[in-house]
């Protein structure tokens, strides 16, 4: 048996001896696996919740509703706050924790509620290695991992999921809209629909791995490599400026070193969480 195969095998007889779980499942690769495996060994036992918020994409809340309609989960949606909080809106090098205690406080209770023995997540193996406040909120509510635990990485999730026929495989990497403002800029709802238009006009020219990275009136761009050079091409560039500065912004840029996943983490001096 191949490595990804015996953890897969460990990952599903794990979520089998948790008995009964609330999977936080965002419609990613990951808690789109995690929730398929939760479903296929605990059935009605699994239940997929959806937190929706201003920092939650519309893009996003789609894929989820569509892979809960072809896979079948059992599956609700709760709205969360994490934008009202002033720890969050103020936009620390720790924001994320905020929004995840805000997100593990309303599972774990609705788990106690509902008498589920669980709340898990899709915190994956290559997780650790970047930094991630949100892991110190999970560990306080006592939120598992299970792809973590069995040692499982994105690269291996991807491949498992599209042998199982997850039409959710190669989904780009996918944040909240709150990632793409710079550290101690404030949050605020009016920034994460900027930028979530923003990022809708760059998917409707037909970019996939790319971020709009919000600096006040700039709008720096990253595109994955095998993106860049059709950005560039004149055009292209003259139709994204247009349609970003009638969005509100002043200036336009491209990143010349790409996307990268959490590149507005790149000036913290900090040890992962």
């Amino acid at each position: 048996m191949n490595a990804p195969a015996s953890k897969d095998q460990r990952l599903h007889q794990t979520l089998k001896d948790l008995g009964s779980v609330v999977v936080a499942f965002s419609g990613g690769v990951d808690s789109a696996y995690v929730a398929y495996v939760a479903t296929a060994e605990l059935g009605p036992r699994a239940l997929c919740i959806t937190a929706d918020s201003p920092s939650y994409p519309v893009h996003h809340r789609a894929l989820a509703t569509r892979l809960v309609g072809e896979l079948g989960f059992n599956h609700e949606f709760i709205l969360t706050r994490e934008v009202e909080l002033p720890e969050y809106r103020a936009n620390p090098a720790n924001r994320c924790y905020y929004c995840k205690r805000e997100l593990y406080a309303r599972l774990t209770a609705l788990a106690r509620e509902r008498r589920f023995d669980a709340v898990i997540d899709g915190s994956n193996a290559d997780d650790r290695g970047d930094y991630r406040p949100g892991r110190a909120a999970a560990r306080e509510f006592g939120v598992r991992s299970p792809l973590d635990e069995v040692d499982l990485r994105k690269d291996e999730i991807r491949d498992l999921s599209r042998c199982a026929g997850l039409s959710s495989w190669d989904e780009p990497a996918s944040a909240c809209l709150s990632s793409r403002v710079p550290y101690l800029s404030e949050v605020t709802p009016e920034k994460l629909r900027m930028i979530e238009r923003a990022e809708d006009v760059l998917r409707s020219l037909g970019f996939r791995v790319m971020r709009v990275r919000h600096h006040d009136e700039i709008a720096r761009l990253e595109f994955g490599r095998d993106e860049m050079a059709r950005a560039l091409e004149p055009d292209t560039c003259a139709t994204i400026v247009r349609e970003l500065k009638a969005i509100g912004y002043q200036h336009v840029t491209i990143d010349l070193q790409g996307y990268r996943t959490g590149s507005l983490n790149e000036r913290l001096r900090v040890r992962p969480v």
